[in-house]
């Protein structure tokens, strides 16, 4: 494990924005591969309470593929091809490892119990609006979509950071 908590974090942040810049410019299975790859990496050298951490990543991992689902089903996001039936694997990858930011590089957003519905209700849809322009989704009806996203995100980010701090409460030291 790497010891440095300032290094742990960095290489956290890097390692998101690796997979989810793959998994939006090449979703596909192939992309949830890597995802699986940097989770691994993580788990291995990153993560201080690994089985812990693991569980954590899981639970955040199905709540937001269940959210990511509904927005499909409902008209929020859509693939292109109006087929989805479950939430596309590479969109869980990207769950997947934007759930071990929540206790390393974004640990400072719980610093403040008004900060997470502050951000999350604008970084959220940010990285929505951004994956469509990259191609990866498409927002129907933008204006709408950036809405519902918002909402979704003001309900389910402050939930996941609250799961973190009363059902694994050491990571959220």
């Amino acid at each position: 494990m790497i010891q440095s908590d300032t290094a742990r974090k960095t290489i956290n942040f890097v390692l998101f924005q690796a997979g989810w810049l793959v998994c939006v410019l090449y979703p596909s299975l192939l992309a949830a591969g890597f995802v699986a790859l940097l989770l691994v990496f993580h788990i291995a050298f990153i993560s201080k309470h690994r089985l812990t951490e693991l569980q954590f990543i899981g639970a955040g991992t199905v709540i937001g593929g269940v959210l990511d689902g509904i927005w499909f089903r409902t008209g929020v996001l859509d693939d292109g091809t109006g087929s989805i039936v479950l939430t596309p694997i590479w969109l869980v990858g990207i769950w997947a490892i934007f759930m071990t930011t929540l206790s390393h590089s974004l640990s400072w957003i719980s610093s403040k119990a008004w900060l997470p519905f502050v951000c999350a209700p604008v970084a959220g849809p940010f990285a929505y609006w951004s994956a469509s322009k990259l191609g990866a989704v498409q927002l129907p009806d933008p204006a709408v979509s950036l809405v519902a996203l918002a909402a979704g995100w003001l309900v389910v980010f402050p939930a996941l950071l609250y799961l973190r701090k009363y059902l694994y409460p050491e990571l959220a030291r």
